[in-house]
C-alpha cells in the first residue's frame, strides 16, 4: 500500500470510529463522519469502501448523498440538536467568550450547510 493510500485509509477507520462513536454519543454527529469515511475508503480500500457503501445502517446515509446531495430529515435533527447541546454545555461550562464566538460561528456555518441539504425523496 502506498503511503498516500495508507493515509486515506487511517483517515477513513478515524473517520469511521468517530461515526460509530456518533451512534451513542448525542453530542457527535454520524452522517459526516460516515461520509469522510466513504470518501477517503474510495481512495485506500476498495474492500471497505464496499462494505460501508452495502451496510444496512450507513449506506443509505451515503446513497442519499451521491444521488440526491440530501440527508435525511433525522439526520437533520439529530445533528441540530446536537450542535444547540454542545454550544449550551459550553455556555453551562463557562467557556471562554472567545471560544463560544468561534464555537458560535463554526456551528451556526455547520447547521446552515446541514439543514440547507434537501431532504432526500420519499421511497
Amino acid at each position: 500500500m502506498t503511503p498516500a493510500r495508507a493515509a486515506w485509509f487511517a483517515f477513513g477507520m478515524l473517520a469511521l470510529g468517530l461515526g460509530l462513536l456518533g451512534l451513542v454519543l448525542p453530542l457527535l454527529p454520524t452522517t459526516p463522519f460516515i461520509l469522510l469515511a466513504a470518501f477517503a475508503f474510495a481512495r485506500s480500500s476498495q474492500r471497505w469502501h464496499d462494505w460501508l457503501v452495502e451496510h444496512r445502517i450507513f449506506g443509505p446515509l451515503i446513497e442519499n448523498w451521491r444521488r440526491h446531495g440530501a440527508i435525511g430529515r433525522r439526520a437533520k435533527a439529530l445533528a441540530a440538536l446536537s450542535m444547540i447541546a454542545v454550544f449550551g454545555l459550553s455556555l453551562a461550562l463557562g467557556v471562554s467568550s472567545t471560544v463560544l464566538w468561534v464555537q458560535a460561528v463554526a456551528l451556526t456555518l455547520a447547521a446552515a450547510f446541514v439543514l440547507s441539504r434537501p431532504s432526500p425523496p420519499d421511497k
